[in-house]
């Protein structure tokens, strides 16, 4: 029972095979290789746009280095209080940017809304140049509390972002769950919205050590050769990050591994609905589940096997009701959860 996160899930046997594969051949170094190449090209064709691709091995490089592409040293970056980039990544995002400010909104809420956004930007920098000025908006797709923004919702964000100056950055480490979801085309819930950059994740869905940076706004990509080769992300043998994508993308492989994530993450929220001890914290629309636990039941799980973590108190909603006895669990559906495991899961609710 593995819902610790889909970071403890192994490769996809798809993307190991193209791993192998290209292992077998003599080929260009540093990204020239055909696999990057073809990674590139089809990326940029799912997308429906003429993008600038990049391909780096871990999320916080990617974000890390988009970002830096998008801001000053001196201006400030906005996201939600729950963001990856803002609790996750150290201070990698401050250091690739050489110090741009993070700042969170809606900290205990879901999701970040467009009117706390506005609202803030509406403020304008006190006095300037003694403020830092927000030049970046940065979105988490699926959103750290597994709930996915809508066309909408992103389209709404994004033009009260480009209303103030500023531009969109993307998270999408679970942007292939969020995209099931919404049942739209990749185009849709990005670009079309209003996105400027998109980190696409495959780590966390099925690859080993893969992301791209999808430049939408190619006119951000132009110093993003240079950053990526200064912070040592610039791999020789490329061909193990293209091998990866190639694999992963390879007849909608992604689309497969993240509907199978998020079925089993639903059939596990059913369950923990259907309990009588037990309730959601909010609706699962990807691959996580919150769900309020009694402490005697989540130790009753760990003692079973489960692998499952609390999650951090200061991010749930204000109202929420829970008891001195109970505590706020997240669990992570990965490709690999089985219907045993869920099955297990929930027999050991009642």
């Amino acid at each position: 029972m593995y819902f610790g996160s889909d970071n403890q899930t192994g490769a996809s046997p798809q993307v190991l095979n193209a791993i192998i594969e290209a292992n077998n051949a003599v080929t260009d170094a540093y990204g020239e290789d055909q696999w990057t190449q073809q990674a590139c090209a089809k990326i940029s064709e799912i997308f429906e746009c003429d993008a600038d691709v990049f391909l780096v091995n871990t999320g916080t490089a990617a974000n890390s280095l988009a970002l830096a592409c998008m801001v000053d040293p001196w201006s400030s970056i906005i996201c939600h209080g729950q963001a990856h980039i803002i609790n996750d990544e150290l201070t990698a995002p401050e250091f690739f940017t050489h110090g741009a400010r993070l700042i969170g909104l809606d900290t205990q809420e879901a999701q970040l809304s467009a009117q706390s956004l506005s609202s803030y930007l509406s403020q304008g920098a006190a006095h300037p140049p003694h403020n830092a000025e927000p030049k970046a908006l940065s979105i988490t797709q699926a959103s750290e509390s597994g709930m996915v923004y809508s066309v909408e919702q992103v389209t709404e964000l994004a033009k009260v972002a480009h209303q103030h100056g500023l531009t969109v950055h993307m998270d999408g480490a679970r942007f292939t769950n969020a995209l099931v979801n919404q049942k739209c085309t990749p185009a849709e819930l990005t670009w079309k919205a209003g996105v400027d950059v998109l980190c696409l994740g495959a780590t966390k869905n099925g690859a080993l050590a893969a992301e791209a940076v999808v430049f939408f706004n190619k006119d951000l990509a132009k110093s993003f050769v240079a950053r990526r080769k200064r912070s040592g992300h610039l791999l020789s043998k490329g061909r193990l990050y293209g091998a990866q994508i190639c694999g992963w993308l390879e007849n909608d492989h992604w689309i497969e591994l993240a509907a199978h994530a998020n079925q089993q993450a639903s059939k596990l929220a059913a369950g923990i609905e259907a309990a009588q001890s037990t309730r959601l914290v909010w609706p699962t629309m990807a691959n996580e589940v919150f769900a309020i636990l009694p402490n005697q039941t989540i130790e009753k799980l760990r003692t079973a096997g489960a692998v499952l973590y609390e999650w951090i108190p200061g991010f749930l909603p204000r109202d929420l009701a829970i008891e001195k006895d109970e505590s706020v669990v997240r669990l992570v559906c990965s490709f690999r959860t089985q219907d045993e495991e869920v099955a297990q899961f929930i027999e050991h609710l009642s």
